[in-house]
């Protein structure tokens, strides 16, 4: 499904040029639940922003189910994530004034998707995540892991080939982190390729491969 080759990503200023990806060339077949480890600043989020199209690099070829898109526009960018790439957030990203139904419905507005089937996969999605009876709250009436399980079934609901984690538990106490990660789990199990971004150990765990950045290298991948 996603192809790197030697991908580069320079940050430049007046006075400072940064390397955040140096040459990081990697390969996720459809269906894996790969991580990427490393210390702070090592190019994990760029990676991830590249990958979910959100940036572009400086340098290096990307191909997403051998479409060449490292150097899309902006518009096309966009259009191209539509319904490909779906995005869970460490700090949850929900719409405060929309209902937890009305979030996870929102891919599939912009998709265009008629108004019965949305009602039907919102439902699924909903039930998938074990958040239906909280439907009708706002994103404030919510626990913090309540609301990371509305950011996974808005991620899946629009049914994306991949979904992208950055630090998915990083604000949870570790019983609503180990919730979410089974609920991650159980998405890749049903066919969702997942990448996620994550400090912990624990959370690694549930992935099939890690890969290790350092300095915006790829140091260590491990099976």
């Amino acid at each position: 499904m996603i192809k790197t080759v030697n991908l580069k990503k320079t940050y430049r200023t007046d006075e400072v040029e940064t390397t955040a990806l140096n040459n990081v060339s990697l390969e996720i077949e459809a269906g894996e639940f790969v991580s990427v480890m490393g210390p702070s600043g090592c190019g994990k989020s760029t990676l991830l922003n590249i990958l979910g199209l959100l940036d572009h690099p400086t340098d290096g070829d990307y191909a997403f189910d051998t479409h060449d898109v490292a150097n899309l526009s902006e518009r096309h960018r966009t259009r191209f994530r539509k319904g490909n790439i779906s995005f869970v957030f460490q700090s949850f990203n929900l719409i405060d004034d929309l209902t937890v139904s009305e979030n996870v419905e929102l891919p599939l507005f912009y998709l265009g998707t008629p108004t019965a089937e949305r009602r039907e996969r919102v439902g699924a999605a909903l039930d998938r995540a074990k958040i239906t009876h909280r439907k009708n709250h706002f994103p404030q009436q919510l626990s913090g892991g309540q609301q990371q399980r509305v950011a996974v079934a808005r991620a899946v609901v629009a049914s994306p080939k991949l979904i992208l984690a950055d630090e998915p538990t990083g604000n949870l106490d570790s019983t609503n982190g180990k919730e979410v990660m089974q609920l991650l789990s159980e998405m890749n199990e049903a066919g969702a390729t997942i990448v996620m971004v994550t400090h912990s150990p624990a959370d690694a765990e549930y992935s099939q491969r890690i890969i290790h950045l350092f300095d915006g290298h790829i140091v260590t991948g491990t099976i």
